[in-house]
């Protein structure tokens, strides 16, 4: 079923998604642990103010003049100063953190951040993501930029396969287009039914989930993210291809050229929605004009002949014209599509009213799509070109229409700068993918996390990666990548569109039978074309696609595995009846279920170790305290040292005749867990906290190894009582 559009939970992007709330079952438990509960009430005094309100105005500013700690927390004033708890205010008397809260203690951490925040911008509020929206003629640039750049390769693409056949085949570009357009109209017509029935995301993967199950979302989520990789790489491949196309100088230059682009695309977009929206508004439209403008021009040149078309030069063939090589042709051509999904997976990136702002937006892209794609192909058919691996056909036309002036500079720039920035398409939807597939727990939790801007940084930062890798494996070729493109994209397509027609089957209602059947169109013309690009392109390349998808479902099913077993292992349980008993081992949930053995690693008696003694002495535990000696001597030696201190702890000295430490600790405390499952055993460990990093190498360094080997043992608790080292 569709989610409504007051289900702000199902699909709505919020920062608090990283922290879910409890089902109702999991109340009515926690509630019932809660009577059980024998503890420190929270009405009992403590020695400090929690508020800190009490301490305000003292000591004085910090080392280096920075702000105390104090000052870093303001506390919530009371209504109506403050904008209700659910609009991102907070309670009167609540603490909240300041900016400077977020720095970081460390100086080089801290100048890091500063230089970070001096690329991407000062953090924004949470309140603040309400605010992060686009309206539609912001919207339309970002999020159509893929799909409208795809016209300055799609028809080269469709063409480039045609030729193979001969120049004469060259003709067959006209009916091919004229399916494509067909095609066009149909999804289009089909995602903006979408939009409105999932107001709040559209996405392939959500409607997919919904309707035909979690194997199907998680398939269509494949596709869609081996489309999104592809897309930045594809892209940046044909503005740099642009770029060397105008300047030939700069062909050796291809790959860092394409990687220094990401890099700033990476930078762009970490800024947050709205400001990255506002840097590519331009770089779209002006592609937009420029392509107009040469439609016009180059239409009203073929006018003056009496649209008669111009014979193409003679191409030898490299093989004969069959059904194979027109499917492939088809499929190539059909990568002028990939975006055509943006807006349906963006609706919650629009302002209010968010779907209606998607559906018409996505209403503009298509009608400019196939004004642009069906133009172009027209106009070169009339002009005779022909494909040529030193020149893109965007820029043959170019010159041939304009001959002289700047307009086939301004062409080429503009071709340049949106064929570049058309990866920003797949940079504000892969992220949102990735949040949506996290919060279902088919993806690391990290990915539900919000930058400092609002953005998803993990995401980008993934994204970045793996379009970087793939554009640098295939020396930033065009021709290679696009084989690869519309197998994964027309998957998300047949699946959402297919998903679609379950939807409108389960909410029967007036309309839903001619919604249902568009729905229908356009999974079946998308199934055609996957099947298509599928077979004719597997083996130049699309068996990647076809393999890479089952592994990525495979991922997502092992990831969703490891969630639920953590789930399993996390939710509350019911409490017991009558009195409470000993937890089983790492399962005690009261105060009463816990059972104490305070132990004290101590290699020698001096301020840390007896600071750390006194630590464990106060917390009225069972307290043992332990030391490893190389030798019988040292043993007895220890002894005679403990018994001059007082012997106020237990003390059990193990000898290690091979000289090794963590091992026969971790191998003791090991023991006493055996002989004692029950108790939860406190290590408390005496650590001196170095200040400068090269002071480390010159110390041993034994807490960080002893916690790292405790770590894999059952009801060890590991606690550092610190020393710090002046100077």
């Amino acid at each position: 079923m569709g989610r409504d559009a007051g289900d702000e939970g199902g699909s709505a992007v919020t920062p608090s998604a990283e922290f879910p709330p409890l089902r109702p079952e999991e109340v009515d438990r926690l509630g019932r642990i809660g009577q059980r509960w024998r503890g420190p009430r929270p009405s009992d005094g403590l020695p400090v103010d929690p508020t800190l309100d009490r301490y305000r105005g003292r000591p004085a500013a910090g080392r280096s003049g920075r702000l105390t700690p104090i000052e870093m927390f303001a506390v919530a004033p009371p209504e109506p100063a403050v904008a209700p708890p659910e609009q991102g205010g907070a309670p009167a008397g609540e603490l909240i953190a300041g900016e400077p809260a977020n720095l970081p203690r460390s100086r080089p951490v801290r100048a890091l951040t500063r230089l970070r925040r001096a690329v991407v911008g000062p953090p924004l509020r949470s309140s603040a993501v309400l605010y992060e929206r686009m309206r539609k003629l912001v919207a339309l640039p970002v999020l159509s930029s893929d799909l409208l750049s795809s016209v300055a390769y799609g028809p080269e693409a469709m063409l480039s396969v045609l030729v193979l056949a001969g120049g004469g085949a060259l003709g067959l570009s006209l009916p091919l287009a004229a399916a494509l357009v067909v095609l066009m109209i149909a999804v289009g017509i089909s995602y903006r039914q979408t939009i409105p029935a999932y107001p709040h995301g559209a996405g392939s993967y959500l409607v997919a989930s919904d309707n035909l199950g979690a194997g199907a979302g998680l398939t269509a989520a494949a596709g869609l993210m081996l489309d999104y990789v592809l897309t930045v790489a594809v892209s940046v491949a044909a503005g740099v291809h642009a770029v060397t196309s105008a300047l030939p100088g700069l062909a050796p230059f291809t790959v860092p050229l394409g990687v220094l682009v990401i890099v700033v695309l990476l930078a762009g977009n970490l800024r947050g929605v709205r400001t990255a929206g506002n840097i590519f508004v331009l770089p779209t439209y002006a592609f937009v004009v420029a392509v107009l403008a040469l439609l016009v021009a180059g239409w009203l040149r073929a006018a003056g002949r009496g649209f008669a078309p111009v014979a193409p030069p003679p191409v030898p063939a490299a093989e004969g014209l069959g059904l194979l090589l027109v499917l492939r042709a088809f499929a190539s051509g059909a990568v002028s599509m990939t975006g055509i999904e943006a807006v349906s997976n963006a609706v919650p990136a629009f302002r209010p009213v968010e779907w209606r702002n998607a559906r018409t937006t996505l209403g503009w892209m298509v009608t400019m799509l196939v004004v642009l794609f069906a133009g172009l192909t027209g106009l070169i058919h009339l002009d005779g070109l022909v494909p040529r691996p030193e020149e893109t056909m965007l820029s043959q036309l170019g010159r041939l229409t304009f001959p002289t002036g700047p307009w086939y500079a301004l062409i080429q720039a503009a071709t340049a700068l949106i064929l570049l920035l058309a990866a920003n398409t797949a940079f504000n939807d892969f992220p949102r993918l990735l949040y949506f597939m996290a919060r279902d727990g088919h993806a690391p939790r990290r990915f539900l996390h919000m930058g400092d801007r609002l953005a998803f940084s993990n995401g980008l930062l993934a994204l970045s990666v793996a379009a970087t890798t793939v554009f640098v494996v295939f020396g930033g070729h065009t021709a290679s990548l696009i084989p690869l493109y519309a197998v994964g994209v027309f998957l998300a397509f047949t699946l959402s569109q297919a998903g679609m027609v379950v939807h409108w089957r389960r909410r029967p209602g007036p309309g839903s039978r001619r919604r249902l059947g568009l729905n229908a169109l356009g999974a079946t013309l998308s199934g055609l074309v996957l099947l298509t690009a599928a077979t004719a392109k597997f083996a130049e390349g699309a068996w990647l696609i076809v393999v890479a998808v089952p592994l990525l479902v495979l991922l997502f099913h092992r990831i969703h595995r490891h969630y639920a077993t953590l789930h399993r292992a996390l939710e509350l349980r019911p409490p017991p009846v009558g009195p409470a008993p000993a937890g089983p081992a790492e399962g005690e949930e009261l105060p009463q279920q816990v059972r104490h053995l305070v132990v004290v690693p101590v290699a020698r008696l001096n301020r840390a170790s007896l600071r750390a003694l006194a630590y464990a002495a106060s917390l009225g535990q069972p307290t043992l305290a332990v030391h490893i000696a190389p030798e019988e001597a040292e043993a007895d030696r220890f002894r005679e040292q403990w018994r001059a201190w007082g012997s106020h702890v237990r003390l059990e000295t193990i000898v290690s005749p091979y000289r090794a430490v963590i091992g026969p600790l971790a191998h003791y405390l090991e023991a006493l867990h055996a002989v004692g499952p029950e108790l939860t055993l406190t290590v408390i460990v005496p650590e001196v906290v170095l200040r400068r990093r090269w002071h480390r190498p010159l110390h041993s360094r034994a807490e960080q190894r002893l916690r790292a080997a405790l770590r894999p043992l059952p009801q060890v608790v590991v606690t550092s009582v610190p020393v710090h080292l002046v100077g």
